[in-house]
């Protein structure tokens, strides 16, 4: 194993728990609009689709919910306050990402305001290579086109990979490729540390 590709929501990141996003708890209190109205609008049909390939500015559809709903804050002010209450990472799986010795990259379906926003704002900048996110990559898992762009900027063998993601499909498109992986879930967990070889 010379590379690992790491996921970021639902293995680096646990913004999603119990059923629902975690910014969703206090969106109406501090904002002043509906959480559903806003969740309606934003994955309702192909519009959140189209940003997480790039087609379309998170921004520019963040606009058209404000304007629309008469949201008294500006786009950037929501993008501000979503990104922030959506970055919610998991301590344990930190420190296991930061023990192990095998050089990582983030492999992740976010649009790039978000890449960003985890690769500054966060600090993953300082502990991984590089991010690679769907929307500045034009595609996103499980498509083959997503792990092949990784492979291509590695110049590693698949089978010297590892995808650790909690997306079956995922994982499943990965291992089509030659890839290792490792599906994490809440019952495969505690394993990842020997899989990583590291002692936790």
């Amino acid at each position: 194993m010379k590379l690992i590709a790491w996921d970021f929501d639902g293995v680096l990141n646990r913004g999603f728990q119990g059923g629902f996003f975690l910014w969703q708890q206090s969106f109406e209190a501090d904002l002043g609009c509906s959480a559903a109205l806003f969740t309606e609008f934003m994955f309702t049909g192909t519009r959140f689709a189209e940003v997480l390939t790039g087609q379309r500015d998170l921004l520019d559809l963040l606009a058209d919910w404000t304007r629309s709903h008469a949201i008294p804050h500006s786009p950037e002010h929501v993008l501000d306050y979503w990104l922030t209450k959506d970055a919610r990472t998991d301590p344990q799986v930190l420190a296991w990402l930061d023990a192990c010795r095998t050089p990582g990259v983030i492999a992740t379906n976010n649009e790039a305001y978000r890449a960003d926003y985890i690769w500054r704002r966060m600090g993953f900048g300082r502990r991984m290579q590089r991010i690679f996110a769907s929307g500045p990559m034009g595609v996103k898992k499980p498509a083959a086109e997503f792990f092949a762009q990784i492979e291509a900027w590695s110049g590693h063998a698949c089978a010297d990979i590892l995808l650790i993601d909690d997306a079956e499909k995922n994982v499943t498109a990965a291992a089509a490729r030659g890839w290792q992986v490792f599906h994490f879930t809440d019952d495969t967990r505690d394993y990842l540390p020997e899989v990583l070889g590291i002692t936790p």
